[in-house]
């Protein structure tokens, strides 16, 4: 007889996951961001592409997903400006339902125009899906990928994924900035 789990026992297994990430200092989260971003357009020819047009770069270079029927992921980047870092921020995401698992990743948004960083800028908090049109960028999207088809306002990739979780979706995390 399999026995049945509670939705707390999800709640304290992904809490225990969480908090055992290491917390970095802003001059260490810099410096990993700064990495996670050298290391993802050296070995990807979409996002080295995408970089060059880029006008800003938002880097969240350790996101901690975990959970046991609740999960929740979070993970602290850095925007970077023309190359300069210009604030540290936090993405949070919560969801509920069949899922088990501990995944590590990291992830780039691309901000192409001004609207889409003028936007971030304005906003006290916001969301992927909400704003401006965020394209995640695959592995088979990346293969056909070229400066000519650059049309939306956020790109988004994801790298280094590492342990086991069904699925990855950046769709519905919150960014909100933590250095005002």
């Amino acid at each position: 007889m399999i026995p049945k789990l509670k939705p707390a026992t999800g709640l304290i297994l992904l809490t225990t996951a969480l908090f055992a990430v290491p917390v970095a200092s802003a001059d260490d989260l810099t410096r990993e961001s700064r990495q996670a971003l050298q290391q993802l357009v050296a070995h990807n020819p979409a996002a080295a592409r995408t970089n060059s047009r880029a006008m800003a770069v938002l880097v969240f270079p350790n996101v901690v997903k975990a959970g046991f029927i609740v999960g929740a992921q979070g993970g602290k980047g850095v925007l970077f400006v023309h190359g300069q870092p210009n604030g540290h921020y936090r993405t949070v995401s919560g969801s509920y339902g069949l899922q088990a698992g501990v995944q590590k990743y990291g992830y780039a948004l691309f901000f192409m125009d001004r609207k889409s960083l003028d936007w971030i800028n304005r906003t006290r908090g916001w969301e992927i899906g909400t704003g401006p049109s965020v394209v995640i960028v695959d592995k088979g999207m990346a293969r056909s990928f070229s400066t000519n088809t650059l049309h939306s306002g956020i790109y988004a990739f994801t790298f280094d994924q590492k342990g086991l979780m069904a699925g990855l979706g950046l769709q519905g995390s919150k960014i909100k900035r933590i250095d005002e």
